[in-house]
């Protein structure tokens, strides 16, 4: 049995007949760049979320950086980040020039350890990242606490590029901080055939800076009021995109089905895995599955050998990656974040995962411990 990581040509099949139309609609329109379809994604999704507005762009690493520019820091303004995230969530702060604070994490949630946030918040201090790790919302009751309680006006800004429908409360992650930055990178939850991000916000006046720095500084044609790049979402994956939102809910529906399959049958193995904890204020959507084990070096090499495509989020936190080597954190600071390291692991996960799949798949896991 071959089971990889992800499948995106599973879903594809399920889809074949409203894709297929969508891109030969495009095509045939001869209007690829801008247009109906990226106003009405923008529209559309902006209205899945909860918010006013949503001004898509190239990417979800450029909705980070673009939607920090449009906060307005400079010189010695810092923002906190989480050290278990991808290198993009500290990119939309280092290419803004300005400082990543990296931050250790909390061994319950993968998120934001609330003690060292405390610790970290100074008088430079201007926002804090929530990254909504492996599709969980971060707790952000309790990071509003830490913020209100050091008497500092910082902003909250929302990583959800790996949380596309997730859920604290009663809202969708992307409505609790000034922005959201989302990535429709093809293997995310809401994924295009290509590269692509949104920056939801309901300010207007974020929303319209924003739209003027991905567009070279212009709103009207030729008429460039800012210094502004080019970071656009084009027609072809705004239609791919539109039709994949309508099938979003219930996809989310099914990996939250095939996560609680796993985590029963992994129970007996608790020993040697550790399995995703849930909590009864998150709505999960599972972007992926995320295991901790002992000897996971030896297991991923393993399962490999058994045709099942396994993965490492992350390998190595922020603060030791050699780009950020500047920072002069060492080995040892955030000790949280380097003992998971060692340990995690991603299972296939997909809605079109199978039981027998994800049987097999345990299975392996067990015969490797026995």
């Amino acid at each position: 049995m071959n089971i990889p990581l992800i499948n995106l040509r599973k879903q594809y099949e399920t889809i074949k007949e409203e894709i297929d139309q969508a891109i030969q609609d495009v095509v045939l329109s001869t209007r690829f760049v801008g247009g109906e379809n990226v106003a009405k994604f923008e529209e559309e999704f902006a209205a899945y979320i909860g918010t006013r507005y949503c001004v898509s762009v190239g990417s979800g690493t450029d909705s980070l950086i673009l939607g920090i520019r449009g906060l307005g820091f400079s010189g010695d303004d810092e923002i906190i980040v989480p050290a278990n995230t991808f290198n993009a969530s500290a990119a939309g702060i280092s290419e803004n020039r300005l400082k990543p604070v990296v931050v250790d994490i909390d061994e319950q949630d993968y998120g934001i350890n609330l003690e060292d946030l405390a610790r970290k918040i100074n008088s430079r201090t201007k926002a804090i990242m929530i990254v909504h790790l492996f599709g969980q919302s971060d707790k952000i009751d309790g990071i509003k606490k830490v913020i209100k309680k050091s008497g500092k006006n910082i902003l909250i800004i929302e990583d959800s590029c790996q949380a596309h429908g997730a859920y604290f409360k009663n809202k969708r992650v992307g409505n609790f901080g000034a922005f959201s930055g989302f990535s429709f990178y093809p293997g995310k939850n809401l994924g295009a055939y290509g590269e692509g991000g949104a920056i939801v916000t309901n300010s207007a006046h974020l929303a319209k800076i924003c739209r003027m720095f991905k567009d070279h500084g212009q709103i009207t044609k030729y008429k460039h009021q800012v210094l502004g790049i080019n970071s656009n979402l084009d027609a072809l994956q705004a239609a791919i995109l539109r039709v994949k939102l309508n099938h979003l809910d219930n996809w989310n529906a099914l990996r939250r089905k095939q996560a609680t399959y796993y985590t029963r049958s992994l129970k007996p193995l608790n020993r040697f895995v550790i399995t995703p904890n849930q909590f009864p204020e998150r709505k999960s959507v599972y972007h992926l599955y995320v295991i901790r084990v002992k000897r996971r070096n030896a297991l991923l090499k393993y399962l490999n050998e058994k045709d099942i495509g396994v993965g490492i989020h992350y390998p190595t936190p922020l603060h030791l990656q050699k780009a950020y080597e500047y920072l002069n954190y060492k080995k040892g600071d955030l000790p949280v974040s380097e003992k998971i390291a060692k340990e995690v692991l991603s299972l296939p996960l997909y809605p079109e995962l199978t039981k027998e799949e994800i049987a097999y798949t345990v299975n392996c896991i067990q015969q490797f411990y026995a």
